[in-house]
């Protein structure tokens, strides 16, 4: 079990100690479920009201809140980035494998295995793959050739990665994703549909987080390319030779067609469609449910879709939607007519 002084927390987290030191944590809880033992943080000042009855045995917390806290306290400037940092100490998640090859794995004799790598039961590694130092592959994943996965990335369980495939170090892809299948490439001779192999690779840089059953396709000739730092959802998919800059943050479901370019520092809201073959800028925010469909250019927070309302009003506003451009002609009309009666000459009558 997971035991540390307060005091010992409070020096790790570069924090201010409020109270006694000599506290043991043992764990993290949420405000309203924490027990003795136990850290909680604050991050909202909605919250606050919590404070009177936390029952954790210290709070992380701003200095604004510190007179509302009747417990030991960790004083910090941000408690949510605090608290990620707390977290990532206890983490107590096990490893996708332990050292070494599991029963029934199967590596290829010219496969080159780092130190310490762990390769976990009825997996795959196949000619030619390179693993970096201290990588782990969860059971049942496949490794196709001549991939290089870097040092200390982890793979859970039933990852696919097929050919020619590059993933940075520090990586974390969980369950059931593929990475390198073909993108959607055809092309039409009268009504049937001809493939094009897709011969470009995917290439994934370094701290890289890849959710749950997300699909990344390999590039048409060119390369599917994902930053440093990106982090994405689960159930995501991205098509052949999308471009994802550093840092951006993909939620949910979200749905990226092929050539399309996402600058650096992005933040892509959940089960949002973006168009292939265009440019979205560094800095741009999409709010969840979004379609983008051309280029956004300037920073900013983009949305579209019309947000829930009790099924009566969205009925009308449905209605409305559906017969703008009638609408539309019939207010022009309007204002040609008013704009005659203005500009018409007025007449003024004498006694």
């Amino acid at each position: 079990m997971y035991a540390i002084r307060l005091a010992d927390l409070a020096h790790q987290l570069e924090a201010q100690l409020h109270g006694d030191g000599e506290i043991i944590i043992t764990s993290i809880a949420s405000i309203g479920s924490a027990q003795a033992g136990q850290i909680t943080f604050l991050s909202e000042k909605r919250f606050r009201e919590k404070l009177s009855f936390c029952q954790a045995s210290a709070v992380v917390l701003t200095a604004e809140s510190l007179p509302l806290c009747n417990c030991a306290s960790l004083v910090v400037s941000n408690p949510y980035l605090t608290y990620a940092r707390m977290a990532q100490l206890m983490d107590t998640t096990p490893k996708p494998a332990e050292e070494d090859i599991g029963v029934g794995a199967v590596v290829a004799s010219d496969a080159i295995l780092g130190q310490r790598v762990a390769v976990g039961a009825n997996a795959v590694v196949e000619s030619g793959v390179l693993l970096g130092n201290d990588v782990i592959i969860g059971p049942g994943c496949v490794i196709g050739k001549n991939t290089r996965v870097g040092a200390s990335t982890r793979l859970w369980a039933n990852v696919t990665v097929y050919h020619d495939t590059i993933i940075g170090k520090r990586c974390l892809i969980q369950a059931g994703t593929v990475i390198g299948a073909d993108g959607f490439g055809y092309a039409n001779d009268c009504g049937n549909w001809i493939k094009i192999p897709q011969m470009g690779r995917v290439i994934i840089g370094d701290r890289v987080e890849i959710g749950a059953c997300t699909t990344i396709d390999r590039g048409a000739l060119d390369d599917t390319i994902i930053g440093n730092g990106v982090i994405i959802d689960n159930k995501c998919h991205i098509a052949h030779n999308v471009i994802i800059g550093d840092n951006t943050a993909v939620a949910g479901g979200v749905i990226m067609a092929g050539s399309l370019t996402i600058g650096s520092g992005c933040m892509i809201g959940g089960a949002s469609v973006i168009n292939g073959n265009i440019t979205i800028c560094d800095q741009a925010t999409v709010t969840g449910m979004s379609m983008v469909m051309r280029p956004i250019t300037k920073p900013g927070v983009y949305s579209s879709g019309i947000p829930l309302q009790p099924n009566k009003d969205w009925r009308k506003t449905a209605t409305l939607v559906m017969n703008i451009s009638a609408i539309s002609k019939r207010m022009k009309a309007i204002e040609r007519k008013l704009a005659t009666i203005i500009a018409a000459p007025t007449t003024t009558s004498r006694g």
